[in-house]
């Protein structure tokens, strides 16, 4: 799938009563510092997004990808430099060394956004240190409620897609909130998750279903397990689970299974997370299934971004105003 080009495009435009024609145009954000761990394939895709949106790149890699990564950079430069791209529009900090990443984060004359891939420890720590503006992309504890008025069908299997489809990814459940109300249909909804040996850590009641389920540690509740485990809670209602969730949640994805729109809309109106799903996996938390094509990332922040960061997302606008002499008075 060819990406759009994100960038020229007016986003708005008006005019004025004197006559001024304003119009709001995307541009590049300009250098994006991207800061990960062990995963070289983040070269390749943060690369290709940002330069996209017509940005230069400097990497920052660590230690367990800093020779493959090196050798997808000379690889991704030259493909860009034989497409008519300037020489070094993507660069690589050449050492893998920690004190590099406190160094570049004081690049703020340079570097014009960081964006962080990587465990809790690294995100903290650029958090804390930059000068920078970061985008950051967190942990995923994704979570789903069963309502009362849900349809049960399609409950397990949301559920079962949710947790099993990937468990390693951050878009996978980690937490089923049921409500008290439909407690009777709880081993129906865990019926799969038990076949396929997903673990159960619950409340004292899920406990006392089976045997074999665990009960969940106040731990539990906040886990990113990124494994075939789930926490499992009866709520009591909508309004306990959006306190439980937004006590929990890292404000990344959330599920509701429900046919009441009233009910989803007071779900959806108090959840603070990024991305709020009706009757669907929260495994769609990915920037391919929104239709942006690819993604750098899952931002959990507020600002400048939420949720799947494609190449339109690494823009920033300017306004072009044009008159024919108009002086304020």
């Amino acid at each position: 799938m060819k990406l759009k080009d994100p960038v020229g495009i007016v986003l708005s435009e008006w005019k004025r009563p004197n006559g001024l024609h304003i119009k709001k145009i995307s541009v590049p954000i300009g250098v994006i510092g991207i800061i990960y761990e062990s995963r070289p394939n983040v070269t390749i895709d943060a690369s290709a997004i940002a330069v996209k949106a017509g940005n230069s790149v400097i990497l920052r890699c660590g230690k367990d990808s800093f020779y493959s990564s090196q050798k997808l950079c000379i690889i991704i430069n030259n493909a860009f430099s034989k497409a008519g791209l300037p020489d070094n529009t993507v660069q690589m900090v050449p050492v893998p060394e920690r004190s590099a990443v406190d160094e570049m984060l004081k690049l703020d004359s340079y570097i014009d956004v960081i964006i962080p891939r990587g465990g809790k420890g690294l995100i903290k720590n650029i958090k804390e240190k930059s000068l920078i503006p970061v985008i950051k992309h967190l942990d995923g504890i994704c979570h789903v409620y069963v309502d009362k008025d849900a349809d049960f069908s399609i409950a397990e299997s949301v559920v079962f897609n949710s947790k099993m489809r990937r468990p390693g990814i951050c878009g996978a459940a980690e937490t089923l909130l049921i409500d008290k109300a439909a407690s009777e249909k709880t081993m129906g909804i865990l019926k799969k998750l038990v076949e396929e040996k997903c673990e159960i850590r619950g409340d004292a009641f899920i406990q006392s279903l089976d045997n074999n389920f665990k009960m969940a540690s106040e731990e539990d509740w906040g886990a990113e397990y990124l494994d075939k485990i789930i926490s499992v809670k009866i709520v009591d209602g909508v309004k306990d689970a959006i306190e439980h969730i937004n006590n929990f949640s890292s404000g990344h994805t959330e599920s509701i299974i429900t046919e009441n729109a009233e009910t989803f809309q007071t779900f959806y109106k108090n959840i603070n997370s990024a991305i709020i799903l009706q009757n669907a996996s929260t495994q769609f938390a990915d920037g391919g299934e929104f239709g942006f094509g690819a993604e750098i990332g899952i931002s959990t922040d507020k600002l400048h971004v939420r949720g799947p960061v494609g190449s339109e997302h690494l823009t920033s606008f300017k306004y072009v105003v044009h008159g024919n002499g108009q002086v304020r008075p």
